[in-house]
């Protein structure tokens, strides 16, 4: 094992990530969240802190030495909009909401490596860590830089990394160039006439329209999009009415559009605005788009990430590495601080268990103290 994974205080970071699962926060309202890591990082002591930038984001900085080189290492910390299904003693208290994506676990690894490097201080740098809301939605990374990101707290680099069901649990899996696709999140509302489900030619159901929507879109991947590129469009709710004996007024459809390339982005999204409005109007009714915060495109710089893969090999052997490791059509808003600086982001196996976003995922915490290892490691490696 990794020297390094064993002196990281897998007592305090259980503890951390246990009390941020009982008490999740969706995107954008995490106050006690954010207020929560503030007190944990004054307790450990020796940080800069500042507070509040855009809107709950952290950054810790702590300043060793004369180096003239200063890293950033970024965790999330924002939950899903989704009922825990798991039997866990640290379940969430709050109803419909948890963290079934592992930023508690990222920020309790981010907390655990900021108290082995300012107790240590094994490094001759700056090193800024990065705590940052609303991932889910992709409004954190985009408020941090332009509430002054890079400007106030300036870094040669930039690292991310998220746990990841399916992958062997410890080792780390990097990918350098196009590693997660951009994404739109998008809701559609179908207006039509609601009315008695037994009378339904005095009616306009927005449900047949809904549906006709569902099925029409399904086309565009297949037949616009070549096959030897990668994009997915998923209609992940769809909402209408409450009685079986009902028209609804009303149907609401919401969007995931994920694409790899600009050109397919924008030939994909003008093929669902067409469908939506004319199949809408085919059936009597009518429609609008709720177009959401655009995502982009992670692009990992191909020299940061040799750098950090190597940085891991040298920390936990060659065989617990990956490089290259695999691309997915997830998406994440650290690809706009990538846009901004140069950096890698990677991928932490978490072993067997139920994928991100399913209700009976669960973090592992015995990734904890790799995790936090691996910023240790990438900080002095860095800042030699």
């Amino acid at each position: 094992m990794n020297a390094i994974v064993k002196h990281m205080d897998s007592i305090a970071m259980k503890g951390w990530f246990e009390h941020m699962h009982r008490h999740p926060e969706l995107s954008m309202h995490e106050k006690h969240t954010a207020e929560y890591i503030a007190e944990q990082l004054r307790a450990i002591g020796g940080y800069e802190i500042e507070t509040g930038i855009g809107k709950h984001g952290i950054v810790a900085t702590l300043k060793v030495g004369d180096g003239d080189k200063a890293i950033g290492l970024r965790a999330d910390f924002d939950a899903l909009p989704i009922q825990e299904e798991n039997d866990l003693p640290y379940k969430s208290t709050v109803g419909g909401v948890a963290h079934l994506c592992g930023h508690d676990g990222h920020t309790a690894m981010l907390l655990g490596a900021a108290k082995h490097l300012a107790e240590t201080r094994n490094f001759n740098g700056t090193v800024r860590l990065i705590f940052q809301p609303a991932e889910e939605t992709m409004e954190g990374g985009p408020a941090m830089i332009k509430d002054g990101l890079f400007e106030r707290f300036p870094v040669d680099a930039v690292f991310g990394m998220h746990n990841l069901p399916g992958l062997e649990k410890g080792k780390f899996y990097f990918h350098s160039g196009e590693m997660m696709s951009a994404v739109d999140n998008w809701e559609v509302e179908i207006i039509g006439k609601g009315g008695h489900g037994g009378i339904p030619e005095l009616t306009i159901d927005p449900v047949v329209a809904g549906s006709s929507i569902v099925m029409a879109i399904q086309s565009i991947i297949s037949r616009n999009v070549a096959p030897a590129h990668r994009a997915v469009v998923t209609i992940g709710a769809f909402l209408s009415g409450n009685a079986g004996n009902v028209v609804a007024e009303k149907a609401i459809l919401r969007f995931s559009i994920r694409s790899t390339t600009h050109e397919d982005r924008e030939m994909i999204l003008g093929n669902i605005r067409r469908i939506v409005s004319h199949q809408a109007q085919s059936f009597g009714c009518t429609s609008e788009i709720r177009e959401g915060i655009p995502g982009a495109v992670l692009v990992n710089d191909a020299g940061e990430t040799d750098k950090a893969a190597k940085i891991a090999q040298a920390a936990f052997g060659e065989d617990q590495v990956v490089n290259p490791g695999p691309s997915l059509l997830a998406s994440e808003d650290f690809a706009f601080m990538l846009q901004k600086k140069k950096g890698t982001y990677c991928f932490l196996g978490s072993g067997p268990g139920k994928m991100v976003h399913h209700p009976e995922y669960a973090f592992n915490e015995e990734i904890l103290p790799i995790g936090a290892a691996y910023w240790v490691a990438l900080a002095e490696g860095y800042l030699r």
